[in-house]
């Protein structure tokens, strides 16, 4: 079966500022984030890529627009089921005001319990279930027009690409918060008849973020970042 090179965005202006923009229209990346996807493309050169995935928000479809610029063969899809999980009325809001709220404690210590409040509002086992669904479903499609041995790129955001992370390592999805992926990392799962392997994991190529970083607000260190990391410390 073909291997997945899942994409986490480039950094965007929400993560910049540190909002959760979940589907929020016309959040786009900002100069780090353009500069990542250029050296996305870079990164990504060697590989014999069958095609592009990407959800349909803006700022995925940003970060790979260099990669199908220098690589017109590539077809690019959207699918809606690798699109940011849907934060209802946590959409928008900035993180640093969610974190006072109650289901913030369940979303870091049980995630597979929490639903996001309002209209639209998404549970966590619901997101990982779809964005599972659609990589299956890419998976056997891009074999039967490519091959067995097939690679191709998924670009999607991050607590998508933890969520499926720990399916490829049977975590159950409580334990997915334990799982960081930055702006532009790249995560590669081979899928095999039996069994996935976990490849890379949030690569970036960059061991700066690694350095320590000025202390956080009491119990801040131990929180994972609802929508994904900024990719400073």
């Amino acid at each position: 079966m073909p291997t997945v090179i899942l994409v986490r965005h480039g950094r965007s202006t929400a993560n910049a500022e540190g909002v959760l923009a979940g589907w929020s229209p016309g959040v786009a990346l900002d100069d780090t984030g353009r500069a990542q996807a250029t050296a996305l493309a870079a990164r990504l050169a060697a590989l014999p890529l069958a095609a592009v995935v990407s959800s349909p928000l803006q700022r995925c479809q940003e970060t790979v627009k260099p990669l199908t610029d220098t690589r017109p063969e590539l077809t690019l899809h959207t699918d809606e089921r690798v699109g940011e999980c849907h934060y209802g009325d946590w959409t928008g809001r900035k993180l640093s005001e969610l974190a006072e709220e109650p289901l913030w404690a369940t979303v870091q210590r049980h995630p597979s319990a929490a639903v996001f409040p309002g209209e639209g509002g998404e549970s966590l086992r619901a997101m990982q279930a779809r964005a599972v669904d659609a990589v299956r479903d890419w998976n056997r499609r891009i074999e039967e027009e490519h091959g067995p041995e097939a690679v191709y790129v998924v670009c999607s955001h991050g607590d998508i690409i933890k969520s499926l992370a720990a399916d490829a390592l049977g975590m159950h999805l409580d334990l997915f918060q334990r799982i960081s992926t930055e702006p532009c990392s790249v995560t590669a799962i081979r899928y095999t008849a039996n069994r996935p392997f976990l490849l890379r994991l949030g690569d970036t190529g960059d061991l700066s973020t690694l350095a320590p970083a000025p202390s956080p607000a009491p119990g801040a260190a131990d929180d994972a970042v609802v929508g994904g990391s900024t990719g400073t410390r």
